[in-house]
């Protein structure tokens, strides 16, 4: 696992930016899919992956992990998108902020989301659950998982916002960040010619290909 640290000013430009923003800019590439959604629409995250592996319906590696995490984390959980049962919840989440986790990520259900939201951490899951899980079985911690069609390694930072959620190599953050930060000027500037009667099909030079379709 990488044990470097992004920066407290990436991290809020990476929020600021958002998750469509990094996602085009590194490529089109990152992005898990739909069906992971934030528990509250104003919920942002960013931070560092701590991957854990659990099995269905048991949340004794959500204890473990919250052993090793460190401040800037983000828990990132395959729970193999099992929905019957909600390992996460109030208290756990009242450690993982005692700590300084930046939020969770899980491929499966969470509970006690009224009062997740009320406290202000992030959580991104598959949906809600009341019913409890077991504390019996092992599973595995900084390993990469695959959540919702997408690969994560131990390290790698991950953003989510309403959009959604992107994943960025460690090692891309700062390249990923400029190139962001250029496509948000260009944008800029579309919406100030747009202000000015310009029209987004002019812009991104369409006319040819809508009047190959006699679309014009």
């Amino acid at each position: 696992m990488n044990n470097q640290i992004i920066t407290q000013e990436m991290s809020a430009i990476l929020k600021r930016l958002g998750s469509a923003t990094i996602y085009e800019a590194q490529g089109a590439k990152g992005a898990f899919g739909s069906d992971i959604k934030p528990i509250d629409n104003n919920m942002r995250v960013v931070g560092r992956a701590l991957t854990v592996d659990i099995r269905p319906a048991d949340n004794l590696m959500l204890h473990y992990a919250l052993l090793k995490a460190r401040p800037g984390d983000v828990l990132v959980v395959d729970a193999k998108g099992f929905m019957e049962a909600g390992p996460w919840g109030d208290v756990l989440t009242e450690q993982a902020m005692t700590i300084g986790v930046e939020g969770l990520i899980i491929n499966g259900a969470v509970r006690d989301a009224n009062s997740i939201s009320e406290v202000g951490f992030p959580v991104f899951c598959k949906g809600l659950s009341i019913k409890g899980t077991e504390k019996n079985q092992p599973g595995k911690l900084n390993v990469p998982v695959t959540i919702s069609g997408v690969q994560i390694n131990p390290g790698d930072i991950v953003v989510g916002d309403r959009d959604g959620l992107v994943v960025v190599s460690l090692d891309e953050v700062e390249q990923v960040i400029q190139k962001a930060l250029q496509r948000e000027a260009k944008e800029d500037i579309f919406k100030e010619k747009i202000r000015n009667g310009a029209t987004t099909a002019e812009l991104l030079n369409l006319s040819e290909t809508l009047k190959r379709f006699e679309l014009v």
